[in-house]
Order: C-alpha cells, then sequence, then structure tokens
C-alpha cells in the first residue's frame, strides 16, 4: 500500500484534535485564564524559575519529551504490522497522551510548578503522595536507563555522531550566556546562529571520522555511559538557561526540521509500505516482541501514543518557564501532536523495507536463520550505508536504513546514501540526549522535593549540597541499569515502567479535575486512565513471569533477572495503591465531603475571559 494517504490521513486526524478537542479541553475542562500571574514570575529566581519566550520553550519541551520512544517503539511494533499501530499512535496521542501532558502541566501550573507526587499529595492525600513519590523515583530511573542504553548503542565506535553530538554543548552554552545575559530577549539571532553552527558540525563529523582525530571520538560501550551520567550530572546541576533549555531548544530545530524532511520525502517519494498491515504474529511468537498484539502493542510503542514520562517534564521544567496560561494548550498538548507524528514516520520509514530486509537487521542472526526469509535488499542496503546492518537490533538501525533509503531515492541523493544514514543515527541519538538532561533535571526536583519532607534544607533548589547529592543519586541509578543491561531486557521494562507512570498521571488529572468542580469532563482522564491502566497491569504481569523470572535463573543472571522482577512488581502495587486512593479521593468529592485544604480547587476566571471552545 502506498504512504501517501496514510501520512495525508494522519496529518488531518492531528490537526482536527488539536482544533477542537485541544480547545474544548482548554475552555470547558480546565478554564484557562492568560492573565493568570504564573510561577515563572512568582519565584523568579534566574535558576530554575526562568520566564521564557513560547516558541523556545515549546522547543525545550519538545524536545525534552521526545525521546527514542516514538523512534523505535513502532519500528519494533512493526513486527504486528502497520494497520495496529498507526492506530494506537493517531487515537492514542489524541485521546490520551496529550490530554495527559496538558492537563499536567495546568494543573502544576496551578500549584506554582510543584511535581507530580506533590500535585498527588494535594489534590488526593499522603498516601497518593507519598506512593506516588517512590514509584516514580523507580520508574524515572529505570525510564533514563532505557533512553540511555539506546543512545549510547547508537554512538559505540562511531566518532561522527559523538563528535557531533559533543558540539551540541558548546553552541548551546554560547546561545544561552547571549540570549539570557549579553541581549536578554534575543531569540531570532542566536536561533540562526546556532542552526548554521549545528549544520556545519554534522558536515564537519563525516570528515573527523575520516581524519586522524577520529579516535578522539571513538568510545565503546562503558565508556559513553560514563560520559553520558557526566553530561546528565552537568546538565541537572547547572542553570536551566545556561546549557538545557537552549540545548533543547536548538536540538528542536534539527528534530523538527529532520521530521519535515522526512515527510516531504514520503510524501514525494511515496514508498509502498512492504510489510503488511496485520502480519501472522498478532497472537505472539514474534521473532522481535515474543507476546501477543495485546497487551504488548501498547508498551512497545511507549511513547508517541502516551507516554508516563512526559508528565515529569510537564510538572518538572516547563511549568517553571511558562508566562502564560494560555500557551498550555500550544505546549503541553501541540508538543505531543508532533511527536506521535514523529512515530508516525518513523513506522512508514520502517515499513517501506521489504519484510525479510527488515527482519534480518532487526533480529539476531541466528533467529533470523529459523524464520526461513531469504534477505531481498540487504547487501545492496549495506553497501550503500558503508556498514553491515544485519542483526543490528534495538530498532535504531532499522529506522536509519529506512530513512536513508527515503531520502537517497529524492533527486540527486542517491549517491549521498552513507551520509543519510548517519546522519540518522546522530539524529535518533539527539532525541535521547535532549531527554536525559531535562528527565535528570526533574528526578532531581522530585527527589528533592520528597528528602525535603524528611530534612527541609533539600527541598530548597538553592541549597547545593542537596541538589549536588539528589543528582549523584539519580545518576548513579539510571547509569548502573546502562552499564549492565540490554535492549532485550531493559526496553520492555523501560515501556511498561512509562506506561505505569501515565496511570498514576492520569489518575492525578482526574482528580484534579473533579476536585476543580469539573466532574462532568472527568471521563475524558478517566477513560485513558483505565485502558492505559488495563494493558500495562497485563504486559508487566506477563513481563515477569515469561521474561525477568526465567532470567534469573539464567546463570550469571540472577540478580539482575530478581532486581528487574522486583521492581516491576513494587510498580504495579503501587500503581493499584494510588488507583484506589484515587477512586476514594474522587468519591468522597462527589458526595459532597470537603476537598484537601491544599488542592487547588474550583478555577476562578477573570471576568470577560473567553470561553469559546472553537
Amino acid at each position: 500500500m502506498s504512504s501517501f494517504p496514510i501520512l495525508i490521513g494522519a496529518l488531518c486526524v492531528l490537526a482536527l484534535g488539536y482544533r477542537f478537542y485541544s480547545a474544548f479541553i482548554a475552555a470547558k475542562a480546565l478554564a484557562l485564564d492568560g492573565s493568570r500571574r504564573m510561577p515563572a514570575y512568582e519565584f523568579q529566581d534566574g535558576h530554575n524559575y526562568v520566564p521564557m519566550n513560547r516558541w523556545v520553550l515549546f522547543g525545550h519541551h519538545f524536545a525534552a519529551i521526545a525521546g527514542p520512544g516514538p523512534l523505535v517503539g513502532p519500528v519494533l511494533a512493526a513486527q504486528f504490522g502497520w494497520a495496529p499501530s498507526l492506530l494506537w499512535l493517531l487515537c492514542g496521542a489524541v485521546l490520551a497522551g496529550c490530554v495527559q501532558d496538558f492537563v499536567i502541566l495546568v494543573a502544576s501550573v496551578r500549584h506554582n510548578g510543584r511535581s507530580l507526587p506533590e500535585i498527588a499529595r494535594s489534590e488526593i492525600g499522603p498516601v497518593a503522595g507519598f506512593t506516588a513519590g517512590m514509584a516514580v523515583l523507580f520508574i524515572i530511573v529505570v525510564a533514563l536507563g532505557g533512553l540511555g542504553l539506546v543512545v549510547v548503542n547508537a554512538l559505540a565506535e562511531s566518532s561522527w555522531g559523538t563528535f557531533t553530538i559533543a558540539t551540541t554543548i558548546p553552541i548551546a552554552i554560547a546561545m544561552g550566556l547571549f540570549m539570557f545575559k549579553v541581549r536578554p530577549g534575543s531569540v531570532r539571532g542566536p536561533s540562526a546562529a546556532g542552526v548554521v553552527a549545528l549544520l556545519a558540525a554534522v558536515v564537519a563529523g563525516r570528515w573527523i571520522a575520516a581524519s586522524p582525530l577520529a579516535h578522539a571520538f571513538l568510545f565503546d560501550r562503558h565508556e559513553l555511559t560514563l560520559l553520558l551520567c557526566l553530561y546528565g550530572f552537568a546538565a541537572s546541576v547547572l542553570p536551566v538557561w545556561l546549557l538545557l533549555a537552549p540545548r533543547d531548544y536548538l536540538s528542536a530545530y534539527l528534530k523538527v526540521g529532520t521530521v519535515a524532511l522526512l515527510i516531504v520525502g514520503v510524501l514525494m517519494v511515496r514508498p509502498t509500505l512492504q510489510l503488511p498491515a496485520f502480519s501472522s504474529f498478532l497472537h505472539g511468537g514474534g521473532p522481535i516482541i515474543g507476546g501477543p498484539l495485546f497487551p504488548f502493542l501498547f508498551v512497545t510503542i511507549a511513547c508517541g501514543a502516551i507516554s508516563g514520562a512526559h508528565s515529569l517534564i510537564a510538572s518538572g521544567t516547563t511549568p517553571k518557564m511558562l508566562t502564560n496560561e494560555l500557551d498550555a494548550r500550544f505546549i503541553g498538548y501541540g508538543a505531543m501532536l508532533v511527536e506521535s507524528l514523529v512515530g508516525v514516520v518513523a513506522l512508514i520509514a520502517a515499513c517501506s523495507l521489504n519484510p525479510a530486509d527488515y527482519y534480518a537487521i532487526n533480529v539476531p542472526p541466528a533467529a533470523f536463520a529459523k524464520l526461513g526469509m531469504q534477505p531481498v535488499d540487504l547487501a545492496a542496503l549495506s553497501a550503500g550505508v558503508g556498514e553491515n546492518v544485519a542483526g543490528r537490533t534495538g530498532g535504531a538501525v532499522t529506522l536509519a536504513v529506512g530513512m536513508a533509503k527515503i531520502f537517497a531515492a529524492l533527486p540527486g541523493m542517491r549517491t549521498l546514501m552513507s551520509y543519510w544514514y548517519h546522519f540518522a543515527i546522530m539524529f535518533e541519538a539527539l532525541f535521547v540526549l535532549t531527554c536525559i538532561d531535562a528527565f535528570t533535571r526533574a528526578a532531581r526536583y522530585l527527589l528533592q522535593e520528597f528528602l525535603g519532607n524528611f530534612y527541609r534544607p533539600i527541598a530548597d533548589p538553592r541549597w547545593m549540597p542537596g541538589t549536588v547529592g539528589t543528582t549523584a543519586a539519580i545518576v548513579a541509578g539510571w547509569g548502573y541499569f546502562i552499564w549492565t543491561g540490554s535492549i532485550g531486557t531493559i526496553w520492555p521494562m523501560f515501556g511498561a515502567a512509562n506506561q505505569l507512570l501515565a496511570t498514576f498521571a492520569l489518575a492525578v488529572a482526574t482528580v484534579f479535575l473533579i476536585n476543580m468542580g469539573k466532574a462532568r469532563y472527568a471521563p475524558l482522564t478517566a477513560l485513558p486512565m483505565l485502558a492505559v491502566a488495563a494493558t500495562t497491569l497485563s504486559a508487566s504481569f506477563l513481563l515477569v513471569r515469561n521474561s525477568f523470572l526465567p532470567l534469573a535463573h539464567q546463570p550469571g543472571h540472577a540478580v539482575q533477572g530478581y532486581l528487574q522482577a522486583g521492581l516491576m512488581v513494587a510498580m504495579m502495587m503501587m500503581t493499584v495503591v494510588i488507583l484506589a486512593d484515587a477512586g476514594r479521593r474522587c468519591v468522597a468529592t462527589l458526595s459532597g465531603r470537603p476537598i484537601p485544604a491544599k488542592a487547588f480547587g474550583p478555577a476562578v476566571v477573570r471576568e470577560g475571559a473567553p470561553q469559546r471552545c472553537c
């Protein structure tokens, strides 16, 4: 089937969702008010609470939430066929993922930029707050381990990609100094200079890889893990305006630009989807994902449709920089729609490969030999990209080959397939790194707030010992998973943990709406919450029974297997506790009992504020 009508249809669905559904939520469920004073101004400190231009903040938010999930997840899920993956990407994003991000962002803004567990404590009660704090800490460490593992595998022994990624750091610092210190408020000049410098770094990376300097940027997997930990630590401790925000803003240009170019490429080339709409592995037994379509599709595509990790950014860095409550729709709902579009084009790129070539790249050679397939274009693809791509599991290489194949089909690009392949690898790595810095900082905020309940100075972000100590603890946790894990063991756990976090976030969003007196609109978050809870708890149980416990009985993997099984069971139990406590709070509020003292309560909208939903 041609990819052209699929992409056009996806664009229409996402545009209609933003135009009407998000406007309905903004006006009726949340009653946004542009005159409300924002935490960025109320608590401005030049370090964490910093008023940010809406386009710069959109760039930061999109770069922070757009990790490898919408890139790798749809590629792996293509094993089930392109149709179920496409439906989940579109329906899940419009009805669930975008709604979660939007509502949690507004809830955090109205709670002065507080984190998800602190919102749960205020809106539901201390049990939910404590449980959510513990659960989110577990989940974010696992999630960062899964994210980091993708970039480590992509950059290992790649001097081109490592050089290009490394140059984004000094470029971002220079942009931050200019935009916030040399000429405050200036955006266009630094943006243009940053984009030019980034493109120059991409081109120079190819020259570096072919020069004697290449060895200076060649690192093995463990060396990259240590470097990644150092970067994550620095990005979390330094002021947000100096590195994190300008770097994410700069990365957003590359991300959005590449996705736009890929969309243009698909519309011009119109590649045929060679993978079937529904494969023979719907009921399980696939070489990439062993489980059936339900529930594993919904945790394999861990982002792109809905991602609990987004709630950490929506209640972490972004609400501390938002300057107008009305922009929450554009940033919260809109950025998630763009991520869903990323997932759609990634799915198209992967499905444009011949099925035998898709499995030959994405499955270990021994397992591929049992499928009885013969590669069709694999040799030509390997020659075109300049690397042997057979057996390069994990999804990143499969996507890079698919992207390079589409770009190489554009007029005048046939001889540049190797360049496009390595550019795509760098593009994927950049998606991950912008999540590493933002989520590490968000986790630091969360851990400081949690430990501040026991020792008050830790909760103060200006107290440097607390900032350094909590950041080091978070980095050590996810660094351990990268050091010891593999895609086969970490990615399924990351997907399940991520969707359990989405269940938490949607439960908090539901209680937030009911406590505001918007019970009639509570199904907007309650129904997605129930659907995500059902699929993710089922997948988590199957992972423990069929993957982690058998892994623990393999020689040399006992600690890893039992650790992963224990963490997954703990997260499942905490999910049930939070759902039960949220249900109790909803019943109490609907029965007329007073809402918690620290709950936001009914939103007061200034007289004359527009309440139109369209």
